[in-house]
């Protein structure tokens, strides 16, 4: 089981967007530019996401997109569900019928409920954790690189000082 690329890059995407609406709407153009994925991916993306009234768009010169809510208010689970990201651990796709038997009788198999209980605490996860939570983290990264960007220029711009030892005779 894996979140597929469907699924990271509406996330991403969903990032990159809260993270620069306060300047106007974001075109897919420069999301894509910015987080190498296809115009095309994110058209299709967007539009799932925009019926799911996650992401408002605006036609005409200036145009793009900008969040419907408040980023607090959008789950990492709404973003993914959006999309129609499947988040199922069973082999069965949750219908209780991955156990053939000898009749041709179905039921669950023995892992079923393992596989289930995965799926709800996934998805418990997923709706505990906020677009603003993701946009917080990526400022805080962002922060950390440049401070020790900062440090790194500063290290190679101090002036070297060069101590003399005199011999005593």
């Amino acid at each position: 089981m894996r979140l597929t690329t469907k699924g990271r890059f509406a996330v991403t995407a969903m990032i990159d967007l809260a993270l620069r609406q306060q300047s106007g709407p974001v075109t897919l153009a420069a999301i894509s530019q910015r987080q190498n994925i296809s115009l095309s991916y994110l058209e299709q993306l967007f539009g799932k996401l925009r019926r799911h009234e996650l992401v408002d768009s605006i036609r005409g010169p200036g145009g793009g997109y900008t969040l419907a809510r408040l980023a607090r208010n959008i789950t990492v689970a709404d973003i993914i569900f959006a999309v129609d990201e499947p988040l199922d651990a069973t082999s069965c796709g949750g219908k209780e019928n991955c156990n053939i038997g000898r009749n041709g009788s179905t039921g669950k198999c023995m892992t079923h409920e393992l596989w289930s209980t995965l799926n709800r605490k996934m998805v418990d996860y997923l709706d505990s954790v906020s677009l603003q939570d993701l946009v917080d983290q990526q400022r805080m990264r962002q922060l950390h690189e440049a401070t020790q960007a900062q440090t790194a220029i500063r290290m190679n711009q101090v002036p070297k000082v060069a101590i003399k030892t005199t011999a005593s005779v």
